[in-house]
């Protein structure tokens, strides 16, 4: 008895220490993280103490079998959208070579649909491709392959198309950045000014920091855009200090972000901090629904801090935002239906954006949902989190209906979201027995790979998540 007294005694402080670190909300990998930046500069005795603890902290969230090396490229998701070709005339403009697909671009007419025969098309120059002739309603200009993976583009250029007039459509395409410094392949589209309604279907998209970026130019903003079904990752760190997110998206509104796959976006320069997609800068409308998000797959435990998806991002200068103010970050957003894995900070990220909407995402191995700053308010529902929901710095979190963890349970090694799913460790998602439903009369987004959901729907992105993949990638 004695001894079973004395080990009630020595638990009592890692209890309170729990107990305390669920009420503010900090999460082990945070921590981890914050004990190195802390140590940085100081005497090697105490980095490598600070190293010691923040492996520690770390493994509490990732055990030996979830950071057991890299895993296979990721399956993409299933749902695989349709191509619009548009009503009006069309004229197909075949292109065998680069400076052909360049010309084409620059000189097209509504209706054109550029495509690229099947070959390696190398594009090395300082001026990007500019798709600056208007499409029209029903006559959109479309550059494409006739299917995925016959034409691969290669960029050793700043940015690869530039698109700064209405209706164009890109897909069926694989771009590669090839650059050899890392700060030069910025973007494989940069959608700026009077580009709206601009689509981007069924491509692939490898090793740039931003894959997207869509921004103003004056007081035109590239409003009304999608970006569906695409692949987006990187088969390397990115050895370069500027901003590193797949899509990056600032103070454009009404783009629908849906479907894509996002891995591997880990930026090892400057303050080492990336996101997967983030819309910020005072747009409005925005949507990210049934994407898939693995801040780490073949890239694992690197240094630095990576987020999921986010309202908001790291903020942004009043100069560069829609109204010049930035009074928000991001108004009516939705974020919806997503799976997000395997991030070393936030899985989600509200920062100073009004009238938010969360709903039955699914959250495994990563840091918790947040919402930040007064400005922030947010309806959080449906969703399965495998860490805590958050409200920070005075915001409005009106949360309803949740599976979460608590940060108490974290700290312990309580993972009862975890282990709903067969492995987590080898992306097995199966359910390991019943599926965790909500009550009946629920509302009900869509599924992750676009199928129905029946009114007493499981909480989270799937009801079978095993559906939503196809066979393993094999893009280079």
């Amino acid at each position: 008895m004695k001894t079973i007294a004395w080990l009630l005694v020595a638990a009592i402080p890692v209890v309170l220490a729990a107990i305390a670190l669920d009420a503010i909300g900090i999460p082990p990998r945070s921590l981890a993280t914050s004990i190195e930046r802390e140590a940085t500069g100081a005497s090697p005795h105490l980095v490598a103490l600070a190293q010691w603890a923040a492996a520690r902290l770390r493994m509490l969230e990732r055990p030996g079998d979830m950071a057991s090396g890299p895993r296979a490229a990721l399956p993409p998701l299933r749902q695989v959208p349709q191509a619009s070709a548009g009503t009006g005339a069309r004229r197909v403009v075949p292109v065998n070579t680069a400076e052909q697909a360049r010309k084409a671009v620059e000189q097209a007419r509504p209706g054109d649909v550029i495509t690229f025969s099947p070959g390696t098309y190398r594009f090395a120059a300082a001026t990007n491709i500019a798709a600056k002739q208007p499409g029209a309603p029903g006559s959109e200009i479309t550059v494409r392959a006739e299917r995925p993976g016959t034409a691969n583009l290669e960029f050793d250029m700043s940015e690869g198309f530039l698109v700064s007039a209405p209706y164009w459509i890109f897909e069926n395409l694989s771009i590669r950045g090839a650059c050899a410094d890392h700060s030069y392949c910025e973007h494989a589209f940069h959608v700026v000014a009077g580009g709206t309604h601009f689509v981007a279907r069924n491509n692939t998209l490898v090793d740039f920091n931003a894959h997207f970026k869509i921004n103003p130019v004056g007081n035109l903003a590239p409003d009304h855009g999608l970006i569906e079904g695409n692949i987006l990752r990187n088969t390397a760190d990115r050895r370069t200090a500027n901003p590193v997110t797949p899509i990056d998206l600032v103070a454009a509104s009404h783009w629908t972000i849906r479907g894509n796959s996002i891995s591997d976006f880990v930026k090892a320069g400057g303050e080492r901090i990336s996101f997967g997609a983030f819309a910020k800068g005072g747009g409005e409308g925005n949507r990210f629904e049934q994407n898939l998000v693995v801040c780490e797959n073949l890239l694992r435990d690197r240094p630095g801090q990576r987020v999921g998806l986010s309202f908001g991002g790291g903020g942004t200068n009043p100069q560069n935002c829609r109204d010049r103010r930035c009074i928000t970050e991001q108004q009516a957003g939705v974020i919806e239906s997503n799976l997000i894995m395997s991030c070393s900070d936030d899985g989600i990220y509200i920062n100073k954006a009004a009238a938010t909407r969360v709903l039955h995402n699914t959250l495994i191995d990563t840091g918790p949902i947040v919402v930040r700053f007064p400005e922030s308010s947010a309806d959080v529902e449906g969703n399965l989190v495998d860490s805590s929901i958050e409200a920070r710095d005075d915001s409005i979190l009106r949360e309803k209906d949740n599976r979460t963890t608590s940060m108490a349970g974290v700290y312990l090694g309580w993972r009862p979201v975890r282990r709903l799913f067969a492995d987590v460790a080898k992306f097995d998602l199966r359910w390991n027995g019943a599926a965790p439903r909500r009550p009946a009369g629920q509302s009900v987004p869509g599924d992750l790979c676009g199928g129905h959901r029946p009114a007493l729907t499981v909480y989270g992105a799937s009801e079978d998540y095993a559906r939503c993949f196809a066979a393993p990638s094999t893009a280079k």
